[in-house]
This record gives structure tokens, C-alpha cells and sequence, in this order.
């Protein structure tokens, strides 16, 4: 569990700005895409944003450092490697998962026809349990590696029921995809 939530929270950090991470009175904001599915059981991607940061010591004496503890209980840790070249078949993320590039170049499709590509860093909640199938047949999203190297994920899949219609819900900021080539 303390690995969980180590990792976690290191793969974030790489998305908090210099000034703000050193800024030790202003809050801090961490981005991440959200794939969530629709009432209609349309999947769908969402720019989030987490920013419910509290400043404090992990565990005293450590010196205190911004964190937004998420409840991770009942959840597992899985690293995974997709050759270069890899795609998958479309498909519903098995649980509510966060997902992080370690390495590589990774990107996810939803139903709407929202592609978004992601490098070591950046940080996507996969949500989209309930879809139905399209005209197509198509249900979930579709992901793939990006370029001729392998990409490397940390996965942590939690024990939570996913939402229908909630994107961001875990925060209240929020803004839909708008640049598919992300």
C-alpha cells in the first residue's frame, strides 16, 4: 500500500510546475485525462485537474510537501510493457484504474473519436465501465504504443465503483479534450 501511494504520488509530481512546487503558501494543481462513459454509455475524455492539496509531512520529521490522498484500499499495482507497435482491440478498462507513462508513448481513443497521446508523466483515470456497443461495435476506447519504442505503464486499479456521467468527479474543474493530438 505505501509503495501504491508513493508511486502514485511521484508519477503526479512530475506534472506540478516548478514555480508552483516551490511556492510553499499557494496551492498546487496536478492534471490528468479522465476516460469517463455518457448516459448514453458513450466513452469520453475530460482534462481534470486534482487541486484538494494539503501541505503536510508525509510522516514527521519529513519536511512537508503538498498531497492529495485519494483512497487506494482494496486497490493493486500492476507495471506493464506494450511492444513497440502494440494496439489493442477495443475494450472497457477492467476497473476504475489510474494510469501513468513511465517510458514511451501510449495513446487511448474513445468512442467520440477523441485520440490523446501520453508520455512518462502525464496521467489518465480510466473510468469507462457501462458502454454499449456503437454502430461499429465498438465499446470502451482502443489504445495503442506511439513510435518504435515500447511503452511502459504503471497501472493502479482500484477497488471504487466506476461513475456514469461524472467526469472529473474528483474534482470540479474540468475541461473536455480539445486537442486531439495531445
Amino acid at each position: 500500500m505505501r509503495f501504491l501511494a508513493l508511486g502514485l504520488a511521484a508519477a503526479m509530481a512530475l506534472h506540478v510546475s516548478a514555480v508552483q512546487a516551490a511556492a510553499k503558501d499557494q496551492p498546487v494543481a496536478v492534471s490528468y485525462w479522465h476516460v469517463w462513459t455518457d448516459q448514453n454509455g458513450v466513452s469520453h475524455q475530460s482534462r481534470c485537474s486534482l487541486h484538494d492539496f494539503v501541505l503536510k509531512s508525509m510522516e514527521p520529521p519529513a519536511s512537508p510537501q503538498w498531497q492529495d490522498q485519494m483512497n487506494a484500499a482494496g486497490s493493486a499495482v500492476i507495471v506493464t510493457v506494450q511492444p513497440a507497435g502494440w494496439e489493442g482491440f477495443w475494450h472497457e478498462n477492467p476497473k476504475s484504474q489510474w494510469i501513468v507513462p513511465l517510458s514511451g508513448r501510449w495513446y487511448v481513443q474513445t468512442m467520440d473519436g477523441t485520440r490523446v497521446e501520453m508520455a512518462a508523466g502525464d496521467i489518465s483515470f480510466g473510468e469507462d465501465q457501462n458502454t454499449k456497443p456503437n454502430a461499429q461495435s465498438q465499446k470502451g476506447h482502443m489504445s495503442g504504443t506511439v513510435g518504435d519504442a515500447p511503452a511502459v505503464l504503471m497501472i493502479v486499479q482500484m477497488a471504487s465503483r466506476p461513475t456514469v456521467g461524472q467526469p472529473c468527479h474528483f474534482i470540479v474543474v474540468c475541461n473536455n479534450a480539445s486537442r486531439p493530438d495531445r
